[in-house]
C-alpha cells in the first residue's frame, strides 16, 4: 500500500467539543531543503507544505486552533468567539488538501481565535509570522509585510511576558525574532536595538548557532549604513 505524503488526525474542537479530522502531512514527506533568516522552512517538495496545516479550523463552529493553544477559555471568552466568528460561519470542512486561498483563510480565522481567546502574544506570533511565510512564497510583499508586522509587535510583547517560559522557544530566540522581523519591516533601530541585546548575552548562551546568525545580520545591517 502506497504510503502518501498527507495523513488524516482526529480532533477535539477546543471551543465547541466537536469531532473533526484535520489533514497533517508525514514528517518524512516535508524535506527542508534551507531556511530564511526568520526561521521559515524551504521545502524540497513545494507541493507538500506543513506549513498549510498547521490550523485546525473546527467544521461546526469556525474556531480555529493550533496544538499550541492551552485549553482554558477566560470568562466572557466562548460568548466573544460565538459573536465574532460563529454568527458568520457557514458551517465546512478544511480538512483535506489544502489550496493557497484555503491555507489562508485557516490562517486568519486562526489569529481571530487566538485574539477572541486571549491566548500567547507568543502563540499569537507564531500564527501570524507563518501567514506572513504564506505570503512570502506567494509573492504578496504587502500582506507579507503586514503580518511580519503584527508578529513583530507579538513577539516584543512576549518577550515582556516571559511568555516563553516553559515552551521550546528560548528567550534569546524570542529576541531574535524581534530583531528579524523588524529588520525585514524597515524598522532598523529596533532591530539593532535587540539583535544587540542577543550579541550582549553571548557569553551565558546556549545557543551558539542563534548567536553566529545574529552577527551575520548585524553585520549586514551595518554594512548598509
Amino acid at each position: 500500500m502506497e504510503v502518501t505524503p498527507l495523513y488524516d488526525k482526529k480532533m477535539t474542537c477546543l471551543n465547541c467539543s466537536e469531532h473533526f479530522t484535520t489533514t497533517k502531512v508525514r514528517s518524512r514527506f516535508a524535506r527542508v531543503a534551507s531556511t530564511d533568516t526568520d526561521f521559515k522552512p524551504n521545502y524540497k517538495d513545494p507541493a507538500v507544505n506543513p506549513l498549510y496545516y498547521n490550523i485546525a479550523v473546527c467544521p461546526a463552529c469556525g474556531f480555529s486552533f493550533t496544538d499550541d493553544f492551552a485549553p482554558y477559555f477566560a470568562p466572557g471568552t466562548k460568548e466573544q468567539i460565538a459573536s465574532v466568528i460563529s454568527s458568520g460561519w457557514q458551517p465546512r470542512s478544511l480538512g483535506g488538501e489544502r489550496s493557497f486561498v484555503e491555507a489562508i483563510e485557516a490562517y486568519k480565522l486562526g489569529y481571530l481565535s487566538a485574539m477572541m481567546k486571549k491566548e500567547k502574544a507568543l502563540t499569537t506570533a507564531g500564527i501570524a509570522v507563518r501567514t506572513a511565510w504564506l505570503y512570502r512564497v506567494a509573492g504578496s510583499r504587502e500582506e507579507e509585510q503586514r503580518f511580519l508586522m503584527l508578529a513583530r509587535n507579538l513577539y516584543e510583547e512576549a518577550y515582556s511576558n516571559d511568555d516563553h517560559t516553559g515552551t521550546q522557544m528560548s528567550e534569546a530566540r524570542v529576541l531574535y525574532m524581534v530583531a528579524e522581523l523588524s529588520y525585514r519591516i524597515g524598522d532598523r533601530e529596533k532591530a539593532i536595538q535587540y539583535f544587540s541585546r542577543i550579541i550582549e548575552s553571548q557569553r551565558t548562551s546556549t545557543e551558539p548557532q542563534l548567536i553566529e546568525m545574529t552577527k551575520e545580520r548585524w553585520q549586514e545591517i551595518r554594512e548598509q549604513t
